[in-house]
């Protein structure tokens, strides 16, 4: 059997050519290679040890179950379970999302179908997509933003309503149709898109949307997605306009350079003959003049033959700044509008998608985004006086975010004063109380950096620092309320040389869990990545250590050999308790264990 990479980078050789279409894709599910690949990149997800509507989870994979889905497949006998729903909350919200789990063996299947799906559409897709796709994330959709957004005036912030629930079928496979000649394929995905969920044990039909939950649903979205993403290329290529800096000359700044030079030239001619008074009043004349031109851009800001659309898009959030008029931002919104209606058949939330002005806070990936009206100057390299702070892009901490973490987290509460006055108390975590202490440290650490990673390209990143001086309270009262102490006597007894930390003991020694202390400052460096002319495939190349371990054919505790093996999950290694199995996968440090059929029966007690 091929191997499962290069059979993907084969795949992906032809993506580029819009004529291309692809057959007998549908084979490469009878390859078992492909099953230890998607299983090695499924296994460690926390929700595999959640059992689907068959009762099923991960634990006891073996060659034997793979070979029993790639045989229904090949009579197409196989037929996806439904998805068990259930609702988790939504943050700060009272609202609750639905969420589909579906069985083991469907998660297999939809992960070597999302495989094969990404090396077709992954290269085609366009570049100001960031959502579910490798090496690129929030980040880098900011990133690119904060470059290219540079002089935006008006921002369109996009929202579609339920888009991921309201995903038409035919849709769907049209958008695969395009590249994809494979009937059998094709029923597969029929399958998946139409393979219902369960409620209250009670079956219902899916007539619309992405299999919630599923492997497939995030390649299936992009894939959808991805028409919008065209339409907005072309609708750039018809509303862009002039070249770049060729812009009409702003009249007042000409005016104004024009009448600073001449009152240069007319001191310089006299400049020796001038008194030390003199001098210094041609000085302040010639600074004026240029501070007053300072105040207006060199061109023209609203220049009618200059135009920009710039567009970008994650998952189902998307924002467009345009360099031109309102209307023309309203004209844009309202064509975006129809073509989601009447292409895609999905809605625009005319409450939430809003036009907003450059110099006011748009709303995106949860950073605020405006442009720059500083006028103010600092030296370049040659000492020229320059405005460059006007009309970049700045990215902000939206104050209600930090201060609904700490509300999330029940990290404090505040105590109103009988004059209004407010004050922020941090307070203890019950939920946190009967955990180890270090264990308490590197909970608030986890929940300090989550924050501070997320929100490390924010111009005012450093406001995680107010976040983290509760949450560090927060955390010393829970200490004292383990230890029926006092916040100041834990501080006392922990803290050595500037540094609050927890001693615990592993197998290695004593260590230390130190408080988080690396400080909040800006951080936007670009990601660095591999040059790879393929690097959705890079993370496919890795060992395939499982695989190994079930056709090793030597039981991994007693140590049998020949004999067909079955790998043992579990979700914790620090919730076992003291069997020899348990102590052999501590001591491996592995929350899997390949083992015999007997061995087997003996973990399950059966």
């Amino acid at each position: 059997m091929r191997d499962p990479v290069n059979v993907l980078k084969a795949l992906a050789e032809n993506a580029n050519d819009p004529t291309y279409r692809y057959k007998r894709l549908y084979r490469n599910l009878y390859n078992s290679d492909f099953y230890h690949q998607a299983y090695q990149n499924i296994y460690a997800k926390q929700g595999n040890m959640t059992p689907g509507t068959d009762g099923k989870t991960i634990d006891g994979m073996s060659n034997k179950r793979i070979g029993r889905i790639i045989e229904a497949l090949k009579d197409h006998s196989y037929q996806p379970n439904p998805a068990r729903r259930t609702y988790i909350e939504k943050q700060n919200s009272n609202k609750k999302r639905p969420l589909g789990i579906p069985s083991t063996d469907d998660k297999l299947v939809q992960e070597v179908v999302r495989m094969i799906l990404e090396s077709i559409f992954e290269p085609i897709f366009h570049n100001n997509s960031h959502g579910f796709r490798p090496e690129r994330s929030c980040h880098t959709a900011l990133s690119q933003i904060g470059v290219n957004f540079t002089g935006v005036k008006w921002f369109i912030e996009g929202d579609i309503k339920a888009c991921f629930d309201s995903f038409d079928h035919h849709i769907i496979i049209d958008a695969i149709r395009k590249r994809i000649a494979d009937e059998n394929f094709i029923a597969l995905m029929w399958k998946f898109l139409k393979a219902g969920y369960m409620e209250q044990w009670k079956y219902h039909n899916t007539y619309t949307g992405t299999p919630q939950g599923s492997g497939v649903s995030p390649i299936l979205a992009n894939i959808y997605l991805n028409e919008l993403d065209q339409f907005m290329s072309e609708l750039k290529t018809e509303f862009d306009r002039g070249e770049t800096n060729k812009r009409k000359v702003n009249k007042p700044y000409c005016r104004l350079s024009s009448e600073a030079g001449r009152c240069r030239r007319r001191y310089r001619i006299k400049w020796g003959s001038m008194s030390k008074g003199e001098r210094k009043s041609a000085i302040r004349e010639v600074k004026g003049i240029n501070t007053e031109k300072r105040k207006y851009p060199c061109r023209q800001e609203y220049d009618p033959d200059f135009k920009r659309l710039l567009y970008y898009r994650y998952a189902d959030d998307w924002i467009v700044g345009i360099i031109g008029s309102k209307e023309d931002a309203e004209d844009i919104k309202s064509q975006v509008k129809d073509f989601l209606s009447t292409r895609l058949k999905l809605e625009l939330s005319d409450e939430k998608t809003k036009v907003t002005h450059g110099n006011e806070k748009a709303r995106f990936l949860g950073y605020d985004i405006t442009i720059s009206a500083d006028n103010g100057v600092k030296k370049d390299k040659n000492g020229v006086l320059k405005k460059s702070y006007r009309g970049v892009v700045k990215l902000y901490v939206p104050k209600e975010k930090w201060i609904s973490k700490l509300t999330e987290k029940k990290a404090f509460k505040i105590k109103t004063y009988e004059n209004g006055e407010e004050k922020w108390k941090p307070i203890a975590r019950g939920d946190l109380v009967n955990l180890r202490p270090d264990e308490i440290v590197g909970k608030y650490n986890s929940e300090i950096r989550g924050l501070y990673n997320f929100y490390r390209m924010a111009d005012n990143a450093t406001v995680i620092s107010k976040f983290a001086y509760i949450m560090e309270y927060s955390m010393y009262a829970t200490l004292a309320r383990k230890y029926k102490s006092s916040i100041k006597k834990i501080i006392h007894k922990y803290t050595r040389d500037g540094k609050f930390m927890i001693p615990y003991t592993t197998t290695s020694g004593i260590k230390q869990q130190v408080f988080y202390n690396q400080g909040f400052r800006k951080d936007d460096k670009p990601l660095k990545y591999d040059v790879d002319a393929l690097p959705q495939f890079r993370r496919y190349e890795k060992p395939k250590t499982l695989a190994a371990r079930l056709n090793k054919g030597i039981c991994e505790w007693c140590k049998t050999s020949g004999e067909e093996l079955t790998m043992h999950h579990v979700r914790r290694l620090k919730d076992m308790g003291n069997r020899d199995w348990e102590r052999l996968m501590r001591a491996r440090r592995r929350k899997t264990l390949a083992v015999c059929a007997m061995c087997y029966r003996k973990i399950k007690g059966q």
